[in-house]
């Protein structure tokens, strides 16, 4: 006799495991038999920049105060370019969290308001700039960072690429000739870049450190307006442009409840293949490979398994929010936010709260 004591493995192990559930799961965090295990988080390392060799700008708008994934794609963009020399100022046509902006790689942020006059916004990007005199400028590819893109380099003589489908730290490759060839060059000055072709900054969190910008000018009389951007009902969004869509699976038998909770949250109305089989749903609302791939910020779903088909159909969204009563449901494993409790039960609660009237 030693007088060690002995271990049990099979105890261990039981007391590690996950109840409920046909399948057995381990709890993998260290904390057994409910003893919660402290430990004090690490702070970040945050990358801080006094005086780069250089500065990339990057002109993003902001989608509901923060960044998308498009813009976190166009940060990437940028710290690549900057490397371990450069620097990263974002001007952000709207509010963007300091901290949110950091992460996603910028060491400095101007912000502005939207830009009503086409005509003087070229002027007031170059002002921006000129304090940091960047090597490049990054836009979006789209309906306003492309056309500020094209005005900029008119305004200003710098040469532009757009459209870049692959960039480097050395060129830049963009169709031409209708798309039959490629053209590769250096990066030029400025550039624009498709959704989904630079992957977002993922290394140590800037600084993002947020400085003044001056007001823009006022719009002369006669000039061209931009008025505000109206958001359309969110019934009226095709499905697979909606940035916010809420699906309906076999768990659902409250439809009119579902339909009050996709009004309230202003979200598109999705479903599952059953769903739509049934008659339940139209079927365009169905979600997946056999129905409408989509490319939305978050997907919320009621009721939904998650089988192999639908999942397809949810390739591109950033957050996934899943209620479903099994733990084990493929929906629960591909979802970054899970409720294990009965739909029917989650809705009309989340139906309160938004009415103001609690749970």
């Amino acid at each position: 006799m030693t007088g060690r004591i002995r271990r049990d493995p099979r105890a261990e192990r039981s007391r590690r495991l996950v109840p409920g559930g046909d399948r057995p799961r381990l709890v993998h965090d260290g904390n057994v038999a409910g003893m919660a295990v402290s430990r004090r988080p690490r702070e970040a390392p945050v990358r801080r920049i006094e005086a780069p060799a250089f500065w990339v700008a990057v002109v993003i708008q902001a989608v509901d105060g923060g960044l998308d994934r498009w813009g976190r794609q166009l940060l990437g963009a940028a710290r690549m370019l900057a490397g371990t020399d450069g620097g990263v100022v974002l001007i952000g046509l709207g509010d963007i969290a300091s901290r949110q902006a950091g992460e996603a790689g910028a060491d400095r942020i101007l912000t502005i308001g939207a830009l009503d006059d086409p005509e003087a916004a070229p002027l007031l990007l170059l002002e921006l700039v000129a304090p940091f005199a960047p090597r490049h400028v990054i836009f979006a590819e789209d309906r306003t960072g492309g056309d500020l893109a094209r005005r900029l380099a008119a305004r200003s003589g710098w040469p532009i690429q757009p459209g870049i489908e692959a960039l480097s730290v050395r060129q830049g490759v963009r169709p031409c000739r209708g798309g039959r060839s490629e053209r590769v060059a250096a990066v030029a000055r400025i550039i624009t870049l498709p959704c989904d072709r630079v992957a977002p900054y993922a290394v140590h969190a800037c600084e993002g450190r947020i400085l003044e910008a001056p007001i823009p000018p006022s719009n002369p009389a006669g000039r061209l307006v931009f008025g505000p951007i109206v958001p359309a009902p969110a019934g009226a969004i095709p499905l697979s442009e909606a940035p916010f869509v809420v699906s309906a699976g076999q768990g659902v038998t409250d439809f009119e409840t579902f339909h009050a909770l996709a009004h309230a949250l202003g979200a598109t109305e999705g479903a599952s293949r059953v769903v739509c089989d049934a008659g339940s749903m139209p079927r365009a609302a169905q979600v997946g490979a056999s129905g409408t791939v989509l490319d939305a910020r978050c997907y919320l779903a009621f009721g939904i398994a998650g089988a192999p088909q639908h999942l397809q159909g949810l390739g591109k969204v950033e957050h996934v929010v899943a209620v479903n009563t099994d733990l084990h449901a493929a929906i629960v494993a591909r979802a970054g936010l899970s409720i294990i409790a009965d739909a029917q039960a989650v809705m009309p609660a989340l139906l309160a709260l938004l009415q103001g009237g609690g749970a």
